[in-house]
C-alpha cells in the first residue's frame, strides 16, 4: 500500500509539473532601466554602491508610475529611501533586489535569507519584515563586541506556487550560480573571519542546497522546506553545519518526499529534510505555519538567531 501510495503521489507530481498553469504569466512586466553598472563592492565602495542602488530605485519608481503601476511604483520609491542599503536592484520584470541590515564591513556574523516562491518587488515587503526581524533579535543578543548584519538577497526569478517551476529544480539550477556570487562579495567585503549563514526558506532551501557544493559557509538552515533535491545532507557536500526546521502547522509536511527526472529537469524534491535519514540538525520551530518562521519570539527564530551567533548548543530540539 505504502509504495502504491508513493507511485500515485509521484504521477500526481509529474502530472502536475506538465500541466499546471503557470500563475501570474498575464501579468504585464513592469519597465524599469537596467541595473546600475558597478564594479564588485568592497569595504570602501559600499556606500557608493548603496547610493547608485538607491538611484536606480527611484528611477524604477518614475518609469513604474508613468506606466501606470502605482504598486510596483510604490514598492520601488519605498526602496529608493535614503537609509536602505541596497547591494544589487533590478527593477525590471517581478524585480531583483539585495538589501543589507546592518554594517556589512564590519559584521563578525552575517546571515543570509533566501526567499521561496512568490516573492518579488510587489511583495518585497514580507520578506524584508522576515529580515528585520532576525536582525532586531541578532542586534539584541549578541555578545559584547560581536557586530552582525542580515542581508536579504532577493537575487533570483522565484517560482509561483501554483506554477509549474515550483515543482522542478529549474529555478533554483539558475539562482545557485547568483547566490554562489553573492557569497563570494560577503567575504571580500567583510573578510575571510566572518561567521556566514544561510537561512533558506521554503524553495528557497532548494537555491541554497544547489549552490552549497564547496560554499564558503558556516551553516546553511532550511526553513518550511519541501526538500533539498538530494537525499542526504551529506550529499549537499559542504562544509557547513545543516540544519532544518518545520512548523507544527506548515502545510508543506503535506508534500510528496519524492523525486523523479522528466524531460531533462527533476521533479519533486527528495527526502524530506526533517526525517532523521536526511542527517540534518532538526531544530524546534514551534506551532507557526509556513509563513511564521521569522514571527518575533517564535522558538524558530529564536533557534534561528542561536545558529547565526554560533551557540549551536544552545539550539533547541524535538
Amino acid at each position: 500500500m505504502g509504495l502504491r501510495w508513493r507511485r500515485t503521489a509521484l504521477a500526481v507530481l509529474i502530472a502536475s509539473a506538465v500541466t499546471l498553469p503557470v500563475a501570474g504569466a498575464a501579468r504585464p512586466r513592469v519597465p524599469a532601466p537596467a541595473p546600475a553598472r558597478l564594479a564588485p563592492p568592497t569595504a570602501a565602495t559600499l556606500d557608493a554602491a548603496y547610493a547608485a542602488n538607491r538611484a536606480n530605485a527611484e528611477a524604477a519608481a518614475r518609469m513604474a508610475a508613468d506606466h501606470g503601476d502605482r504598486r510596483r511604483a510604490a514598492a520601488d520609491r519605498a526602496l529608493a529611501g535614503p537609509a536602505r542599503q541596497l547591494l544589487a536592484f533590478d527593477g525590471r520584470g517581478p524585480g531583483r533586489v539585495t538589501e543589507v541590515l546592518g554594517d556589512l564591513a564590519h559584521a563578525d556574523r552575517v546571515a543570509v535569507l533566501v526567499p521561496g516562491s512568490d516573492t518579488g518587488l510587489d511583495t518585497y515587503g514580507r520578506f524584508r519584515a522576515a529580515a528585520e526581524a532576525l536582525h532586531a533579535r541578532l542586534t539584541r543578543e549578541a555578545p559584547a563586541g560581536i557586530r552582525t548584519a542580515v542581508v536579504a538577497w532577493l537575487g533570483y526569478e522565484t517560482p509561483g506556487t501554483v506554477a509549474v517551476a515550483v515543482a522542478t529544480t529549474d529555478r533554483a539550477d539558475r539562482a545557485a550560480p547568483e547566490l554562489r556570487s553573492l557569497v563570494d562579495d560577503l567575504r571580500v567585503v567583510s573578510g575571510p573571519r566572518t561567521q556566514i549563514s544561510l537561512i533558506c526558506h521554503s524553495y528557497g532551501s532548494v537555491v541554497c542546497a544547489r549552490a552549497a557544493a564547496g560554499l564558503d559557509v558556516d551553516d546553511i538552515a532550511v526553513v518550511g522546506s519541501p526538500g533539498t533535491g538530494t537525499d542526504t545532507a551529506a550529499a549537499l557536500r559542504t562544509r557547513a553545519r545543516i540544519w532544518a526546521a518545520r512548523g507544527a502547522d506548515d502545510w508543506v509536511a503535506n508534500v510528496p518526499h519524492l523525486s523523479a527526472d522528466l524531460f531533462g529537469t527533476t521533479v519533486g524534491f527528495g527526502t524530506d529534510p526533517v526525517a532523521p535519514e536526511f542527517g540534518a540538525r532538526v531544530f524546534t520551530a514551534g506551532d507557526g505555519g509556513h509563513s511564521d518562521y521569522f514571527a518575533p519570539g517564535s522558538p524558530s527564530l529564536t533557534n534561528l538567531t542561536r545558529i547565526v551567533l554560533g551557540r549551536t548548543t544552545a539550539v533547541t530540539h524535538d
